[in-house]
């Protein structure tokens, strides 16, 4: 078995344990939605069986969803998903001063030796 094999194999049984959590129409959805949009890997289908699943809880949302004329087989990247939800990162970036002194004190104390020989 080479890795491509073994990664495939790997995703799908990451699918098919979905179905200890989701009931098997929504694995089904999710599975079909990936599909339609190209995103195979795992994660995508358990995103996408996850809103099929928010989606026959609340059904209000989704049929505002297709009203607006929101596409409902989009779908969303696990990451972006997630990086779209944190918080607004507030504090400063930090300084690289300190890294620049050690660079200027190196430069200065080893002037004789090569780069990439031992001092």
């Amino acid at each position: 078995m080479g890795p491509g094999e073994r990664d495939g194999t790997r995703a799908l049984i990451e699918v098919l344990l979905l179905g200890r959590y989701l009931p098997h129409e929504h694995v089904v959805a999710g599975l079909a939605a990936a599909l339609r949009a190209g995103a195979m890997t795992a994660d995508a289908v358990a995103l996408e069986a996850r809103k099929a699943a928010q989606a026959e809880t609340d059904p209000a949302s989704a049929a505002d969803r297709l009203v607006s004329g929101e596409p409902s087989a989009t779908v969303t990247s696990l990451h972006e998903w997630r990086l779209a939800h944190l918080p607004a990162d507030t504090k400063p970036l930090p300084s690289v001063a300190p890294y620049d002194q050690l660079l200027r004190r190196r430069r200065t104390s080893g002037g004789d030796h090569r780069e990439g020989e031992a001092q």
